[in-house]
């Protein structure tokens, strides 16, 4: 199962978290190192619901990009 996240750059570094998981985050130095890090933060996150027998949350977010001109 796949799981979106949204990747922010921050001053020192990126930050990131997952829109389907309230409250999955993480951060790191580099993008590689914050994606390999949320994977981490998720298998925690799902692992942790469902030792208090809680379901996995089924995955709604789709990203997209759009092309806007340039002013």
């Amino acid at each position: 199962m796949k799981y979106g996240i949204v990747i922010e750059r921050t001053r020192t570094g990126y930050s990131a978290w997952s829109p389907d998981l309230e409250g999955c985050v993480a951060a790191a130095r580099s993008q590689p190192a914050v994606i390999r890090a949320m994977a981490k933060a998720i298998a925690l996150h799902l692992e942790g619901l469902r030792s208090e027998g809680l379901r996995r949350p089924v995955p709604r977010v789709s990203v997209a990009w759009v092309e806007v001109p340039r002013a």
